[in-house]
């Protein structure tokens, strides 16, 4: 299994996207995250017990609120990744061992890939790279955040000059969709050759 992170709005998704139009199966960290915590699911009953001022009227999370919680304390985001990071690393565990044995390449796109550990049960990590100042425009105009909040936002990550350090291979997504494309066709042929 291949794992796929890097900063928020560096592009992974983008990249993820391409991996899956190659023929990737990508399982998606953060749908999985979604998933786990749906009213009455024991993810969701842990958040609740953990941050109760999250819980809308229908019941589902308040993504926005919780958002703004846990990029203010860290403390907060550490009790939110304990409950949520177990619980995503299980399923796609699981998932990606089932489409490995059908004979799959398996890419999971995880954006807290080594804060949550698991580079330690990945075959390889792809990290996906832009520059700090295209990183920060794509954020601010992504989640309509002020500069302020997205800095706190990208600050409260592990640094993205890190991740490439640690990375087997590294995609940089500063430039054009051309330009990462071919990156990732690149890399692509490298595996399935």
């Amino acid at each position: 299994m291949i794992g796929l992170t890097g900063g928020i709005a560096t592009g992974k998704s983008t990249v993820a996207g391409r991996l899956r139009t190659l023929g990737a199966a990508v399982l998606d960290a953060d749908q999985i995250a979604r998933d786990v915590v749906e009213p009455h699911t024991p993810g969701w009953q842990a958040v609740r017990d953990a941050f109760p001022t999250v819980i809308r009227a229908d019941l589902a999370i308040d993504r926005r609120r919780l958002a703004e919680i846990i990029f203010a304390d860290e403390a907060a985001r550490r009790a939110l990744e304990q409950i949520i990071h177990p619980l995503v690393i299980d399923r796609m565990r699981s998932e990606g061992e089932c489409l490995e044995k059908a004979g799959k390449i398996v890419v999971c796109d995880i954006p807290l890939l080594y804060e949550a550990g698991c580079d330690a049960w990945l075959d390889e990590v792809w990290v996906v790279y832009a520059d700090p100042e295209t990183q920060l425009v794509r954020l601010m105009a992504r989640s309509q955040v002020s500069r302020e909040e997205a800095l706190r936002m990208i600050q409260a990550q592990m640094p993205l000059a890190e991740k490439v350090l640690r990375a087997d291979r590294v995609i940089d997504n500063s430039g054009t969709l051309d330009a990462t494309y071919a990156q990732v066709d690149r890399l692509w042929k490298e595996i399935t050759e």
